[in-house]
């Protein structure tokens, strides 16, 4: 058995730019499941993508499956002989089905007993065999939503087939991927080097391609995009805002990428930023550029696919295209302008936010009515808060928002300002929306705060209220996100505010809409489930979350609170006994066969151990009962375990007088309250 490197490359027509990583990274995946499947050896595999092409390398990919001994049972012994001892016909089968006599079968002891078996030693197939199959099978297992034909051919892609390359070592492997037979010739630059290029090894794949000027390294590709437009910006005195998922998507569209810089005319720069820069990433694909003070200037940023001669004509051909993108994003803003934003309020009723819910505009009265009620919880103003409830989604029948639907909130904001809204008002315009995503920025504003709750509470009571909730991955209301984002609004920023209260009000607005009478007990394990997400994603321990869960904490601040006082707890050099200590006393008290006393009776301590326990737990409850912190209680708490311990270690608890047994329950019991006070600690054990 010899190995070699093994490359495999599909030529296609351009590929879905937002859907290339996705493709190269899922093929990768596949076929490395395929090759260890099949018990072929390799180091490693390494993934290449580019507009027309998906390529793999196979590192010391082995040239046949091992060779390996494979055993067969046969029926039981007990039943395959007659008494005379002469094979019964199963016997005799199954020697035949291997090719031998049946007193050449072994005798395999089992869990079931004796059986008959024999050793078949299987010859490993070689690569050249199975490779097509394997390659073929990883390509039909693609995420591709729908598949197309092309020309008279039978196979499916996302995009025509073109060429396939099939190299190992030195030689190609003889093979047909979807309908291509492959040879070890591929293409480079669709227009500066469109002759074939030919590849004698896997090492020959990235230099002769970059010969070709084709970069099929994608990771490589996406950072030499990223310096060139940081070059470019800098060489204009401005710095380069790069969003991410646009680099992805450019790097996903250029095989040898130049960036160029052009200009656009400043009489465009009346417009809100966020539309001309929506505008150049949206429909033209462009970086855009901020001066020292962080406005926007003049210019963009675009990455071509070819190396011109002619470089400015490439950059003058993109400023024309531009010019007509900006011209309509300021016709928006300046035909919205000419009505006040409240006015779209009229439209809004004739758009449907759920059938059984009524309509956007019922959603924003029902955001109003709720953020009016939350603001004075939180030192907000209510007749502000009411009134951007009001507003809040009138910028979606605006011109700017039906052309940029990224833009809601955004535009409210320049909006109410235009029609001289309070500040406040226009703000939670646009921090209603906040946080979009994991980890993005919350609504800080006052008045954007009542808002990010209320129209998130009001989306999680109404979907849950008409029996909608989410289940396994479907979640077309993103209510997930919308908790999560509900839990980091009132937590990050320190809100006081109680589950139970906010699902209540909004319960009440919708008036007889809901017809699920469990509304609220479901929604808030939802909003709870959602907790122990959000904390795990912080690595938070699973036993920490639900020791805290037990309690079922209705007030985010207060949960995260605990928390944060267990996860403190838990580094305490006592932690460990005193969480043993409650889970034993969980334990007795669950299995106590008469109702425990809520108090305890001096006169019945008997024991030492049990007198300084019963002074230290009334101790203990005196000083807690003035303590706000709960970080501050454990750490009391925590000073209890020497006589914990001294009190399991010499006292028995099931004593044959009732009363005294009946009395040490009881102080058990005090024990378990003071500690589930802030948790429940016995749950810390693994």
């Amino acid at each position: 058995m010899s190995q070699h490197d093994l490359l495999f490359e599909l030529g296609t027509e351009e590929l879905p730019p937002k859907a290339l990583k996705t493709l190269s990274d899922a093929l990768r995946d596949n076929l490395a499941a395929n090759l260890q499947s099949n018990d072929f050896d390799f180091d490693s595999i390494e993934n290449y993508a580019a507009p027309r092409r998906l390529a793999l390398i196979i590192r010391n990919l082995a040239d046949s499956q091992p060779d390996k001994n494979v055993e067969r049972l046969g029926p039981a012994v007990a039943g395959a002989f007659n008494d005379d001892g002469s094979a019964k016909p199963a016997a005799v089968g199954f020697a035949k089905s291997c090719g031998v006599e049946v007193d050449q079968l072994d005798r395999i002891e089992t869990d079931k007993g004796e059986r008959l078996g024999y050793t078949i030693a299987q010859k490993g197939q070689p690569l050249s065999e199975l490779i097509e199959d394997m390659l073929n099978s990883a390509l039909k297992k693609l995420p591709i939503p729908k598949p197309m034909r092309w020309g008279d051919r039978s196979e499916q892609f996302i995009r025509p087939v073109h060429w396939a390359v099939l190299l190992f070592g030195d030689q190609v492997l003889d093979a047909t991927v979807l309908g291509v037979k492959t040879s070890n010739q591929s293409r480079g630059h669709r227009f500066m080097s469109p002759d074939w290029v030919t590849l004698n090894t896997a090492d020959d794949y990235l230099p002769k391609l970059l010969a070709a000027k084709v970069n099929a390294d994608y990771k490589q590709r996406k950072e030499q995009i990223r310096g060139q437009v940081i070059a470019q910006a800098e060489a204009i005195g401005g710095v380069a805002q790069i969003d991410e998922g646009l680099l992805d998507e450019v790097a996903s569209l250029v095989e040898w990428p130049v960036a160029l810089t052009g200009n656009f005319d400043t009489e465009f720069l009346e417009v809100p930023a966020e539309c001309l820069i929506s505008s150049m990433a949206e429909h033209q694909k462009y970086f855009h550029v901020l001066d020292k003070d962080g406005k926007l200037m003049p210019n963009f940023i675009t990455v071509s696919n070819i190396e011109s001669k002619r470089p400015q004509s490439v950059i003058e051909g993109n400023e024309k295209v531009i010019r007509p993108r900006l011209a309509d994003a300021m016709f928006f803003f300046e035909t919205d302008k000419k009505v006040s934003l409240e006015s779209h309020q009229a439209h809004l009723k004739n758009v449907v936010f759920q059938k059984q819910l009524g309509s956007v505009q019922d959603k924003a009265e029902r955001v109003s009515e709720l953020a009016s009620k939350i603001a004075p919880m939180i030192g907000a103003d209510s007749e502000q808060a009411k009134r951007a409830g009001l507003l809040s989604k009138c910028d979606l029948a605006t011109n700017m928002v039906g052309e940029f639907d990224n833009l809601q909130g955004v535009m409210g904001t320049y909006y109410a300002r235009h029609d001289g809204e309070n500040e406040n008002v226009a703000i939670a315009m646009t921090e209603q929306y906040l946080p979009k995503f994991s980890g993005d920025a919350l609504a800080k504003n006052p008045v954007g705060q009542c808002l990010a709750i209320a129209d998130r509470v009001d989306s999680l009571v109404g979907i849950f209220g008409i029996g909608q909730a989410p289940s396994g991955a479907k979640d077309p209301f993103a209510l997930r996100r919308a908790a999560i984002g509900l839990i980091r609004t009132i937590v990050e920023n320190q809100l006081t505010l109680d589950l139970t209260d906010l699902i209540a009000h909004s319960k009440a607005s919708f008036g007889d809409k809901l017809t699920n009478a469990n509304v609220e007990t479901e929604l808030l394990d939802f909003i709870l489930e959602r907790f122990r997400a959000w904390y795990l994603d912080q690595g938070v321990s699973s036993n920490t979350i639900s020791a805290v869960m037990t309690l079922r904490p209705t007030q985010p601040l207060d949960f995260d609170a605990r928390i944060k006082a267990v996860q403190f707890f838990q580094t305490l050099p006592e932690a460990e006994s005193l969480s043993a200590a409650n889970k034993r006393v969980k334990n007795i008290l669950a299995k106590a066969d008469i109702e425990v006393p809520d108090s305890v009776d001096a006169s019945l301590l008997q024991e030492a151990e049990e007198q300084a326990l019963a002074k230290t737990i009334a101790d203990a409850e005196a000083k807690l009962s003035a303590m706000t912190s709960y970080q501050d209680k454990l750490q009391h708490l925590a000073s209890l375990r020497d006589d914990v311990d001294a009190f399991f270690d010499k006292v028995m608890v099931n004593a044959e007088d009732a009363a005294v047994k009946a009395n040490r329950l009881a102080m058990l019991k005090k024990l378990q309250d003071l500690f589930g006070s802030v948790a429940d600690i016995s749950l810390l054990q693994n």
